[in-house]
């Protein structure tokens, strides 16, 4: 699919389901200034038209507060300063998407135009190797969500944690 058919196929699939309205060009400069990089396209798309979070198979976490949260966190920016501050859990750029419930969260890469996802799965081994990449660009992760085909936990082609890890 194009972007452009993943944006209608996004919003048409959440339809219905009360979500805010989009977010500002504003919210969006905002936020890659917290994170110190550009949003990739797609997502910016989607928060720009279709919702400001909400959307998603876990709801994305909206970029500025709102009357609905969609994890613990009011908003993006502190679900990334939760994980990129006191120990530096997650590297710089790699942002909490969606909270997956059981301490797990989608994530999305900053760094890649095409928005790579990644895991937060501590239960996976330890906090040291909880992030790891899925092997899915944003429009392929947004695809297979559509198809019905959503992973709850562990994804597939999530890279193995460290071999030396003293928690297998």
């Amino acid at each position: 699919m194009t972007d452009d058919e993943l944006v209608l196929a996004v919003r048409a699939h959440v339809a219905g389901r009360g979500l805010p309205g989009p977010a500002s060009a504003q919210d969006v400069a905002a936020f890659e200034e917290v994170v110190g990089h550009p949003m990739p396209e797609l997502l910016k798309r989607i928060y720009l038209e279709v919702a400001n979070g909400g959307f998603g198979p876990w709801q994305a976490v909206s970029l500025t507060e709102t009357d609905d949260w969609f994890s613990d966190c009011a908003d993006i920016t502190m679900a990334y300063r939760g994980f990129t501050a006191p120990d530096d859990a997650v590297p710089p750029g790699i942002v909490p998407l969606m909270d997956r419930g059981c301490a797990m969260w989608t994530l999305i890469d900053f760094h890649s135009p095409d928005g790579q996802m990644w895991d937060w799965d501590p239960n996976q081994c330890c906090i040291r190797h909880a992030a790891a990449p899925i092997g899915q660009s944003l429009a392929q992760w947004l695809t297979e969500w559509l198809q019905g085909a959503a992973h709850e936990g562990p994804y597939p082609l999530r890279a193995p944690a460290d071999s030396e890890c003293a928690n297998p």
